[in-house]
């Protein structure tokens, strides 16, 4: 009986000890970095930036492979059909991991459910900048702007469902006012037309307008983050503007399939995190327009419910739905 006992203890022992036994050998081959949208993007950028880092630290190679498509979907999808073993992960966006959740009536996969998240690895903030041509030169003066002529503002957004565009309409909710969202295939294009005066206003990425602002070609009437930006230090924040409980900001973050060991997420997540808080990573990002979060997987998991949240009341209110 004793002999019975030590045996079943024994192989207790070993199960126990198998995902401790897993993450210690980890990674042993080359680990699939999926970024679910085309080369050069904000996802994509964060990805190849991380790399090189958690090469040296974990001592393997990390591809990185692009699966652009469906609003990030398809990469998605890859990502929570793959094999939960830590040699398959994702960089996504506010889209890929909140938004889609709330906006997509039939979503190929689910952010809530699919995904274990190791860290939020960076933000930036929207400004809301207005064509040189527009009359308002503050937000104070735009909401009057629009009250006083109702559905004529137009907000130039990068498609529909992203968070320029979300961030017009949560604007729209928290000030009481209306206009006419115009939605492009990209925020080159967006950018583009309100440079020419062909559309009135826009919550643009900091990144992708700040060279703009400072050439007097966009006038910028606020930030939305919880903080003036460093390189616009005169524009001021919703909040300083006169709009409460609205900070947003675009951000990317990284996730494996649920079901990864624990142990295995701890590891990555800890590579990471060191790789995120390197002053040379951190200077490529932040001068690529990036504020580095690194946090704890715990954090990102707690966050990314209250992003599908906020953004699902936003959706609902304003009825918007995508097939």
């Amino acid at each position: 009986m004793n002999k019975l006992i030590s045996a079943v203890v024994a192989a207790g022992a070993i199960v126990l000890g198998a995902p401790a036994a897993q993450a210690a050998g980890y990674p042993e081959k080359p680990v699939t970095m999926i970024v679910p949208f085309v080369p050069g993007g904000s996802s994509d950028i964060t990805a190849r930036s991380v790399t090189p880092g958690l090469s040296k630290i974990l001592g393997q190679t990390f591809v990185v492979e692009n699966k652009p498509g469906a609003n990030s979907a398809i990469g998605a999808q890859a990502l929570a059909r793959s094999t939960p073993d830590g040699y398959t992960m994702m960089v996504g966006s506010i889209g890929t991991f909140a938004i889609n959740e709330a906006l997509y009536k039939n979503l190929a996969y689910n952010p809530s459910k699919d995904f274990a998240y190791l860290t939020q690895a960076v933000r930036n903030p929207n400004v809301l900048v207005a064509a040189t041509s527009f009359p308002a030169n503050n937000v104070a003066e735009l909401v009057d702007y629009a009250k006083k002529n109702p559905g004529r503002v137009s907000y130039a957004s990068s498609g529909t469902g992203s968070s320029d565009h979300l961030s017009a309409v949560l604007f729209r909710q928290r000030t009481q006012s209306t206009g006419v969202d115009v939605p492009y295939k990209g925020g080159g294009a967006a950018i583009a037309d309100l440079i020419g005066g062909q559309v009135n206003v826009s919550f643009q990425n900091l990144g992708a307008v700040q060279n703009h602002i400072k050439a007097g070609k966009l006038k910028a009437l606020a930030i939305t983050g919880d903080a003036r930006a460093p390189d616009l230090p005169d524009v001021p924040t919703l909040a300083e503007a006169g709009i409460k409980d609205m900070v947003v900001y675009s951000w990317q973050g990284f996730a494996v399939p649920k079901g990864t060991p624990p142990a295995v997420v701890e590891k990555l997540a800890d590579a990471l995190r060191t790789t995120l808080r390197d002053p040379q990573t951190q200077k490529t990002l932040q001068g690529l327009g990036f504020e580095v979060v690194a946090n704890t997987p715990q954090q990102f998991a707690e966050f990314q419910q209250a992003e599908v949240k906020r953004w699902k009341d936003v959706i609902q209110k304003a009825n918007i739905q995508l097939e």
